[in-house]
């Protein structure tokens, strides 16, 4: 591992002398295969005709996401992730989750990583109420333990200002109130390594400012907090870090206010 620290560009100081890494990125490649790009009209009956004749796809495209990016992250830290869309930010995130194989290279992590994403998984069949004990006995949560935070959870996403919402099923759900309460769901638990991407993007001011609390609060308990967001701002008010990814490619790792204003004067280093 410090073979491969020593090939990180530029990492803040407060990092340094942590001297606790908690996920290590080495040289990772990261390629997407596309089946029936540009096949057209009539792709699925051609599709069954190879299939009968055993014919390979025409067209399978590979997509190379992800291009030798290298990092180390340490605990404590707030790293912020910025780039333009299908900069590969969430594909990033969801490597470090294990979701994603790499191509080449490595992803090391001390801990569980956590992904938490606006589209993260509830059963819209379900209540909200029946969401949030499921959700939390999926963390590894305990039944005393979600009885003991149920309410917190509930308050905290702000599911009930308007209503008694969190008895109602998920389907009925704005796509902000679902976001909010997937947040609420997972900032009830200590992560190892949380994983946000654009979750903070949803609610209103004061649920924003909630969210940036909590995940203030997460950093000091135990571990690393990655944040995907085109709110800069929000950038700016929770990491002291950043990495900007373009095309795949690391561009730039440091404070982040220098990182943010390279990204938005279009400079590069």
């Amino acid at each position: 591992m410090a073979d491969i620290a020593t090939n990180i560009k530029e990492v803040p100081v407060a990092a340094q002398t942590a001297k606790v890494p908690t996920v290590v990125v080495d040289d990772v490649h990261i390629v997407y295969k596309v089946h029936g790009a540009g096949a057209g009209k009539g792709s699925a009956t051609s599709a069954l005709s190879r299939l009968v004749s055993r014919k390979k796809s025409p067209s399978i495209r590979e997509v190379h996401a992800v291009r030798g990016i290298s990092f180390t992250a340490y605990k404590g830290e707030a790293i912020g992730l910025i780039g333009s869309n299908g900069s590969g930010k969430s594909t990033m995130l969801a490597a470090i989750a294990g979701l994603l194989p790499t191509e080449r290279g490595g992803i090391y992590t001390n801990g569980q990583p956590s992904l938490l994403g606006v589209n993260a998984a509830l059963m819209n069949d379900l209540t909200g109420e029946r969401n949030v004990v499921l959700g939390c006995l999926a963390m590894g949560m305990t039944k005393e333990e979600v009885r003991s935070r149920y309410q917190e959870i509930v308050d905290f996403s702000g599911i009930n200002d308007k209503g008694d919402f969190i008895s109602l099923p998920m389907r009925t759900y704005s796509s902000g109130m679902g976001a909010r309460l997937r947040f609420s769901i997972a900032a009830a638990k200590t992560h190892d390594v949380l994983l946000i991407d654009e979750a903070l993007a949803t609610g209103d001011q004061a649920f924003q400012q909630r969210s940036k609390e909590r995940i203030n609060q997460l950093r000091g308990a135990a571990g690393t907090v990655f944040l995907v967001s085109h709110d800069n701002n929000s950038i700016r008010e929770v990491c002291e870090r950043t990495i900007w990814i373009e095309h795949g490619e690391l561009v730039m790792d440091g404070l982040t206010e220098d990182v943010v204003s390279a990204y938005e004067r279009g400079e590069r280093p």
